[in-house]
């Protein structure tokens, strides 16, 4: 399953998390969620997603599964896919994190930002909400380094 994720790895792999709105800016240009091979890869997560491969853990308004520990076949990410249609649990990102949201129902934003590529810096916090609807969100941190905080 993890060539599913390529796309996004290869992505996101030495992209600067330091200024969030330039990595966004590169990632975009790296994989522009517009375009085709976006869309041959959400379609490949809906399959999963509807075949209970991914996101399997846990109910709405999160449901959760971890795809792989980073890794170097992951290039040092680890990968979970989170389907929420709400709050979940207040977190930090020692090194960061990459996230790759994909609408599923209504008009869904994640921490107000609409669907695509969000960016979140070293030693950011926050806690995940999706609002206006459903997503599918890819989390890839680096070093799989992630503090729950309660």
């Amino acid at each position: 399953m993890l060539e599913t994720f390529r796309p996004l790895l290869d992505a996101a792999h030495g992209v600067d998390l330091a200024d969030p709105a330039a990595a966004e800016r590169e990632l975009n240009r790296r994989l522009d969620p517009a375009g085709p091979a976006a869309a041959a890869l959400v379609a490949s997560l809906r399959e999963l997603l509807a075949a209970g491969r991914i996101a399997e853990r846990g109910e709405l308004p999160v449901k959760w599964g971890r795809v792989a520990k980073a890794s170097d076949a992951s290039a040092h990410f680890s990968i979970d896919v989170v389907h929420m249609n709400g709050a979940g649990p207040r977190h930090r990102h020692p090194n960061g994190e990459i996230d790759f949201c994909i609408p599923l129902a209504g008009q869904p934003t994640f921490d107000g930002r609409p669907a695509g590529w969000v960016v979140f810096g070293p030693d950011s916090t926050h806690v995940p909400t999706v609002a206006g609807g459903e997503m599918l969100i890819v989390y890839l941190l680096p070093a799989g380094a992630m503090e729950f905080l309660g």
